[in-house]
């Protein structure tokens, strides 16, 4: 087993990481740029280490990590989602080095990184995937030609893009041009390369993933699907697990095809094949996540497993403990992401110091945070604060113990998007349990909501204000 991992992130998915390491007895070393120096994961890991005053060249520097990790006698490194947990080049550092990299290989997360060629790879493997370019678009030319064949709406996306950024919806031939040279420029800014490509855009779909598991002695099993249609400019907000909006036969037929797809590409670690399902309910391969998601935590609460143990355990070369037919399910789990945000105000980030916090409770609630009363978010990040999970047996169940939780949790000082969810729970259309990724475009009402105080969070607030002119 692993001794020792440098947890190559920052926020709550440094401080889940350094949790796992805890219950499995592995010590945890923590990396934190000077802006980050009073976060939760600093003072939780069993070792922290500064990246120097830069808020993010220390997380992105491949050889110092890796330099890091080695003169301060860790055996592997854990790189969390974003920053360079998708990035080939730490995967390739790490064996070059006898570091254990905690996900796939270099090779794998290389080729399902380049959209096109994942395309390619689903499309031999007999996954379905959407029609568009063979390839990567040479020019403007060939993006017309091949959206004609096709038919508008299309997608114009950068081959190496991810977190929703440089994504285009081109409606005709107008927009396809006027959107040709941006997504170019976001693409090269955001991810280092020029190369776009085009695929038919499926209006309104039901954005569905599933989550795989597959180690180093051939077993890949999935654990079931993730509804993350609730989405803001192809940003997730709520997600659930299982899917209510599809039936038990398209449960097993997309699992099926989530296996199938990390089989043809020697798949190890964790991951998820996302789909997008049509309005005839067929689905579409859109492309596969080479690391743990944001959203693991409702899958480990349907299922009992915990993905970032199971994460280690298959680095260090053990296999699954588990087989297909032992995973089961129970019940309905969602998370809510906590933005520092300001819904009212067209969702502008609300950065600044926490002046109170209160975390919810109660049978089937989880919070994962790296904030505490008195901490400043720094503004250099993205804006997600919390991820609040809640577990029950039925939908509307689920439904009850969200609204319920989400107005238990206390937080001021800063705009977050808890009215805005709260807003979203009252909606009928939410809980008749049928919507899709169009949902929210289509319910702007929903930013209509009351912003007055209940009156015990005004008391919250006001002993807040106390607190700090008393220098407490």
């Amino acid at each position: 087993m692993l001794r020792k991992i440098l947890i190559a992130n920052r926020g709550e998915i440094a401080v889940r990481v350094i949790r796992a390491c805890a219950e499995m007895g592995i010590r945890s070393a923590a990396v934190f740029a000077e802006a980050d120096r009073h976060s939760l994961h600093v003072k939780k890991a069993d070792e922290a280490y500064s990246l120097g005053g830069d808020p993010l060249a220390g997380y992105l520097n491949v050889h110092n990590i890796v330099n890091l990790a080695l003169t301060t006698g860790c055996d592997a490194i854990h790189p969390g989602y974003g920053f360079l947990s998708e990035n080939p080049e730490l995967a390739l550092a790490c064996t070059r080095r006898g570091l254990t990299f905690i996900g796939p290989t270099a090779a794998v997360i290389e080729r399902m990184g380049d959209k096109t060629q994942a395309r390619l790879a689903m499309q031999k493997a007999g996954v379905p995937v959407t029609p568009g370019s063979a390839g990567n678009l040479a020019n403007l030319d060939e993006a017309l030609r091949v959206a004609d064949q096709i038919g508008y709406p299309v997608m114009l996306k950068a081959t190496s893009g991810g977190g929703g950024r440089g994504i285009r919806r081109c409606d005709d031939a107008k927009a396809l041009r006027n959107n040709f040279e941006r997504v170019i420029s976001e693409a090269t800014k955001a991810f280092g390369r020029a190369e776009v490509f085009l695929e038919k855009c499926i209006v309104n779909p039901r954005h569905i993933e599933v989550q795989v598991l597959g180690d180093h002695h051939g077993n890949v099993v999935h654990l079931f699907e993730r509804d993350c249609s609730i989405q803001r400019r192809n940003q997730k907000l709520i997600e659930i697990a299982p899917s209510p909006q599809i039936d038990e036969a398209e449960r097993q037929y997309i699992g099926g095809l989530a296996v199938l797809a990390a089989r043809s590409v020697n798949y190890t670690n964790a991951g998820t094949v996302e789909f997008l399902q049509d309005t005839d309910g067929r689905f579409y391969f859109m492309e596969m996540n080479t690391r743990i998601q944001v959203e693991h935590t409702i899958t480990e609460t349907i299922t009992g497993v915990d993905l970032v143990e199971e994460q280690i355990r298959i680095a260090a070369g053990l296999p699954l403990r588990f087989k297909q037919h032992e995973i089961g399910r129970r019940g309905f789990a969602m998370q809510f992401r906590i933005n520092a945000e300001d819904p009212k105000n067209n969702f502008l980030p609300s950065f600044g110091r926490i002046s109170r916090y209160y975390a919810p409770g109660g049978p089937g609630v989880r919070t994962d945070t790296c904030i505490y009363t008195g901490y400043t978010i720094p503004p250099h990040y993205d804006s997600m604060l919390a991820k609040v999970i809640v577990w029950a047996l039925s939908w509307e169940d689920v439904l009850n113990r969200g609204s319920r939780t989400l107005r238990d949790l206390g937080l001021f000082g800063i705009k977050t998007t808890i009215p805005f969810y709260q807003e979203i729970l009252r909606d009928p259309q939410f809980r008749s349990g049928h919507f899709n990724t169009g949902y929210l475009e289509a319910h702007p009402e929903l930013l209509e909501y009351s912003e007055k105080r209940r009156k015990d969070h005004v008391a919250a607030a006001l002993a807040a204000a106390i607190a700090a002119h008393a220098g407490l």
